[in-house]
């Protein structure tokens, strides 16, 4: 298959987890023998605008005006004009222009196209804006899909009470199970005797990271506890102002490491107040350690007795659910993962069904 993959981010260029399942499908579906092309927004004046890495071509143009964190490009916005030399359009997450880009080309055109939900609401902007966007807009894109992704059961009810009536294929958000094993070498970067708390994730408001940070600060019986926050983000120096001696900042870390910076933890906590189905949790749990995250309906159920979950914004939840997997046992997390998010069988299942919408 010829793939026109469109995409507001790809790694390595932006890190995180959308941008790499980005990267990571396109290598291997490439890998697969399939022709793909990687259609993204310029980040780094400073690289070129075509790129073959990994078996894939990258085209990137530069944005022409950022709304509500969401940048706008005419460039991308000419090349689906133009595009007709290829089998299926794959666009990941119906939140950004160039998607909604791809859904006007499949209203005009007769190339298939597919969405990838990574989410239904945005960590950057108010909910009640993007419930707007749902009901309107993010419907109609949805709607011009012949088939949408969604992670999860709970994912695909929750588009379709949007009025989706496109057809829905659940394919889990899978990771490398043999890379996120609890067995291997920790990280140099982490180095502190008692327990280790991690934060992994952009520094945004829609990830609440300032409720990992206050937890932390509540757990005063424990004087050896040390937070971890990996990430950046727009919300780092507000942070730097609340940190306390327990908060420590290592920034944005190369994917490579991620697997090692996991061994090192004690507990994965994520304060989100929406996602899709968090590789950051995913990861975790395939590493060995329990989570402490929000009470999402999506995510719940992966969680089980494996960790925690705690409402939106209640800090005092997540301190005492911290303190529960520091102390008391729990489910072995990986055997929650194995057999169930193995990265092999997304790419494989969702392969075969862009196959099917030819």
């Amino acid at each position: 298959m010829r793939i026109l993959r469109v995409a507001q981010t790809a790694y390595p260029d932006v890190k995180g987890g959308g941008a790499y399942h980005v990267h990571a499908m396109s290598r291997d579906q490439a890998a697969m023998g399939h022709d793909v092309t990687v259609l993204t927004i310029h980040r780094n004046p400073d690289k070129p605008q075509f790129r073959t890495r990994d078996g894939y071509t990258v085209v990137r143009y530069d944005p022409t005006v950022n709304l509500l964190g969401n940048d706008i490009s005419t460039g991308v916005a000419q090349y689906l004009k133009d595009a007709g030399d290829f089998d299926v359009i794959h666009a990941h997450s119906h939140l950004y222009f160039s998607t909604n880009l791809a859904a006007l080309k499949a209203f005009l055109g007769d190339i298939p196209l597919a969405i990838t939900n990574h989410g239904l609401y945005s960590q950057t902007a108010p909910e009640w804006v993007f419930e707007l966007y749902l009901k309107t807009i993010g419907r109609w894109t949805f709607n011009q899909a012949d088939v949408v992704f969604c992670y999860t059961e709970e994912d695909r009810e929750r588009v379709q009470e949007y009025g989706v009536s496109t057809r829905i294929e659940v394919v889990s958000n899978g990771i490398d199970i043999e890379r996120f094993t609890p067995h291997g070498r920790a990280s140099e970067k982490i180095d502190h005797r008692g327990p280790v708390i991690l934060f992994v994730g952009r520094l945004v408001e829609g990830k609440r990271p300032q409720d990992a940070v206050k937890a932390i600060s509540k757990l005063s019986n424990e004087k050896d506890i040390k937070l971890y926050l990996i990430g950046d983000g727009p919300m780092r120096s507000d942070l730097e102002k609340i940190a306390d001696k327990k908060i420590e900042f290592l920034g944005q870390l190369a994917y490579d490491e991620m697997c090692k910076i996991y061994r090192s933890g004690d507990v994965l906590v994520l304060p989100s107040r929406a996602e899709g189905l968090p590789r950051t949790v995913l990861e975790a749990m395939s590493s060995g350690i329990p989570v402490v995250v929000s009470d999402l309906e999506q995510v719940t159920p992966v969680v089980n007795g494996s960790g925690v979950t705690v409402p939106v914004g209640d800090v005092d939840g997540f301190a005492s659910g911290i303190d529960t997997m520091i102390h008391e046992d729990y489910d072995e997390p990986r055997a929650q993962i194995e057999g169930s998010f193995d990265w092999a069988e997304t790419v494989g299942r969702t392969t075969d069904i862009l196959g099917s919408i030819l």
